[in-house]
């Protein structure tokens, strides 16, 4: 038996069981039909899909009336059989879903919040202009068979399902933009947002973070990658806990990192295996110690992680602090550091008062490294 038949070819196949017929022909059935409603059929592959059921034997010429568009097919013995078997296989199998708009919701949180209105509109008005050609092309061909209504029944059923969906997704949306939301770059954004150009000294207030502490190089650590993956799981389940319990919003912070070593200028040399390192996400201070211990117990149900079991609520005061914007590589760090930390600081009668800190602006997986933003910090305090 021949290798499953695709949509297209099983519809093509499908026409032609039911009477022999010309391309042209099928292309009016399918316009007719509104089968492109269903299932991805142009025009100039109507040709394509007679020719390749032709070499496999499923269909065969029954008369010309001249020309490549006026040869009628029909179907074989071996395409009748082929062609049931396949119908029966489509009706019972429940097909996954592969909606574009998923991959575009999921993509969503990179975008601004009016472009995904903007392209959630324009989905809602395309899918009601759908459905009015549907329903149009159905009230011109009754009454319908009982096969052709069904199929309409669908076609509308689905699109009223995805302009429903689609509404009540732009309502959602509507009342999260409305909702004031904590960002903690905008509310302190002399601290997220420093020039690259030279050293500035700020003060730093306390915050509260999640952490997780380890060791060693962060490239090739797994207990580091783990502490990452625990860290995000649990900010996402306080942030939507936050909104739906609270209703208050937040921005997830960026990630940061305190990195410390016997030596310091291990990290000049980078010594990744010498560092110590706790990697943290700032939380807003309204998140308790409770909502923190049942994110992780929720975030630990999910997906099993022992870096969960390590995750801890830290304080941090630092207070009077360097820092600069860093463009660029991390690898590329260590002539900032170095002036930092024997130029400036000296020059200016600073020595250290805390662990370097970093802060992790850009997504490193979707950024060039030389695109990458990265806050250099060091707590200070007069020498």
């Amino acid at each position: 038996m021949p290798a499953a038949l695709t949509p297209a070819e099983l519809t093509i196949l499908g026409l032609l069981a039911e009477q022999p017929r010309h391309g042209y022909e099928l292309e009016q059935i399918v316009e007719q039909r509104g089968v492109r409603q269903w299932t991805a059929l142009g025009f100039s592959s109507i040709y394509y899909l007679l020719d390749k059921l032709a070499k496999r034997g499923l269909i065969e010429r029954t008369g010309h009336a001249g020309g490549k568009t006026r040869a009628t097919f029909g179907v074989t013995a071996q395409g009748y059989e082929l062609c049931a078997k396949a119908s029966l296989e489509y009706l019972s199998t429940v097909s996954p879903l592969h909606a574009n708009v998923l991959v575009g919701i999921a993509n969503s949180p990179g975008l601004q919040d009016d472009d995904v209105m903007s392209g959630l509109t324009r989905r809602a008005e395309g899918l009601r202009a759908q459905l009015d050609e549907v329903r149009r092309a159905r009230a011109s061909q009754q009454p319908l068979p009982f096969a052709a209504s069904a199929i309409f029944d669908y076609s509308e059923t689905m699109l009223e399902a995805d302009a429903k969906w689609t509404d009540a997704t732009l309502t959602e949306l509507t009342k999260e933009i409305a909702m004031e939301k904590y960002d903690i770059k905008k509310a302190h954004k002399g601290l997220y947002a420093p020039s690259s150009k030279d050293f500035a000294l700020v003060d730093v207030p306390e915050f509260r973070y999640i952490a997780v502490d380890g060791h060693g190089d962060p490239n090739t650590s797994t207990k580091y990658a783990a502490a990452i993956e625990a860290l995000y799981g649990v900010a996402y389940v306080l942030k939507f806990e936050s909104k739906n319990a609270l209703g208050r919003d937040f921005v997830v912070g960026p990630l940061e990192g305190l990195w410390g070593s016997d030596d310091v200028s291990s990290f000049v040399r980078r010594d990744k295996d010498a560092w110590n390192w706790t990697m943290m996400i700032a939380q807003p201070d309204w998140i308790s110690s409770d909502m923190v211990t049942a994110a992780i117990e929720k975030a630990s149900a999910k997906k099993e992680n022992a870096a969960l079991g390590d995750l801890r609520i830290l304080t941090l005061t630092e207070g009077a602090s360097l820092q600069i914007l860093h463009i660029g590589s991390y690898d590329d760090e260590t002539p900032t550091l170095s002036r930092l930390h024997s130029e400036y600081m000296p020059g200016h009668d600073f020595t250290f008062n805390g662990l370097h800190h970093e802060i992790y602006l850009s997504d490193a997986r979707r950024t060039a490294p030389e695109k990458l933003r990265t806050i250099l910090r060091q707590p200070v305090k007069p020498s």
